[in-house]
């Protein structure tokens, strides 16, 4: 996707982004949910980096965003996606509460849900969705580690960073013990010239039974 697809997705829904600018200006007075609270840099630093994704994702997925926090990618994939049934999943459920008025007034096909990853991974969700999306969560070894045994095999786990390359190097023993294989890391500039990239992770095989080993040992220890 290049810069002005992505503008242009942002353009055809700006009543929706609006609206979702206001309630985070809003609850942000409330609770902590992003530092950046200009409208301008919300748009190109959360609303466009976010939808980067969006042509990553096959039509009618399931998609879990992990982490989800004020809503990023999650919120806006699900703007320009309304095809797909998307779950945003946060440890804390202040801002589950936050996004489930996001998502009541904005009508979007999302279900919010309070859950912390490495729990997530061992329920019933494991292995079910055909896409899961994470930003500004952790670094990408311990981020496998919560997110690539949500995904289905044959899905793909889709990692936001800023620049991916050191920490794609160090995540090769944990993607491959998880049952990814990277597929391509998609680099791209946002409009304001910010570098980015979205390393995308193929689940080729079964995540062992094993991981996440949750107790806090993705970050202690990470793989």
């Amino acid at each position: 996707m290049d810069i002005q697809t992505a503008l242009n997705l942002i353009e055809r829904n700006k009543e929706k982004f609006d609206a979702y600018y206001k309630l985070l200006a809003e609850w942000n007075e409330k609770i902590n949910l992003t530092a950046i609270t200009n409208y301008g840099e919300v748009f190109v630093k959360h609303f466009e980096d976010s939808i980067y994704g969006a042509d990553l994702i096959p039509q009618n997925a399931s998609l879990c965003d992990v982490g989800s926090g004020a809503g990023f990618p999650g919120v806006p994939l699900s703007i320009v996606r309304n095809d797909v049934c998307a779950t945003l999943l946060d440890s804390l459920n202040k801002r589950i509460n936050f996004l489930q008025t996001v998502s009541e007034e904005l009508n979007l096909n999302a279900k919010c849900i309070h859950m912390r990853a490495e729990d997530a991974g061992r329920n019933e969700l494991r292995e079910s969705f055909d896409v899961v999306t994470a930003r500004a969560v952790a670094r990408l070894n311990t981020l496998c580690e919560y997110c690539l045994p949500l995904v289905k095999v044959g899905g793909v786990f889709l990692a936001y960073k800023s620049i991916a390359d050191e920490e794609t190097a160090e995540s090769k023993n944990a993607i491959k013990l998880l049952g990814g294989k990277i597929e391509d890391i998609k680099k791209f500039n946002l409009s304001n010239g910010d570098g980015r990239s979205i390393v995308v992770i193929k689940k080729i095989s079964a995540t062992p039974a094993k991981y996440p080993r949750g107790k806090g040992k993705e970050r202690s220890l990470p793989l």
